[in-house]
């Protein structure tokens, strides 16, 4: 039983625009036979109301516990053992949550994960997406179109 070697190519927060296309980019390679991306996307309503636009707000601490999120996943994929006939392949992780300003239709999280085997690809980003939206510390202030503003709290 081999076990795979995991790379972070990111784990960041950006002010400047995300895309899947760069976080795809980013994990491919030779070893890879699966790439599995995620973009959650601004919408354009919330709870029945419109949204003209949103903002999102770091705590201070949210760089490093974006890095910390990532590399805990690492350590439990890599203490959990390989998949076994391919052990060895890297399995990349590129993973980037947007600040500031955002328009309806901006992607505001991007994950893509790269592995030899699709079930490990989709199971790792699944669970990146997931950990990352509950446990980074990043605020979303709504902009609803009928003039009025809603904060949602880390995890909302």
């Amino acid at each position: 039983m081999g076990t795979e070697a995991f790379e972070v190519v990111s784990a960041v927060l950006s002010a400047e625009p995300i895309s899947v296309d760069q976080a795809i980019a980013a994990v491919e390679g030779d070893t890879a036979g699966a790439v599995v991306s995620f973009s959650g996307v601004v919408r354009n309503h919330d709870g029945g109301k419109a949204v003209d636009r949103l903002s999102y707000s770091a705590h201070p601490t949210a760089h490093q516990v974006m890095a910390d999120v990532v590399a805990q996943l690492v350590a439990e994929q890599n203490a959990g053992g390989g998949a076994g006939e391919d052990g060895g392949k890297p399995v990349r992780i590129w993973a980037a949550h947007r600040i500031g300003m955002l328009q309806i239709g901006d992607p505001a999280l991007v994950c893509a994960v790269s592995a030899a085997h699709r079930g490990q690809a989709f199971a790792v980003c699944s669970e990146l997406v997931d950990r990352i939206k509950e446990q980074v510390p990043i605020w979303k202030e709504q902009f609803f179109s009928d003039g009025t503003v809603e904060w949602v709290g880390a995890g909302g």
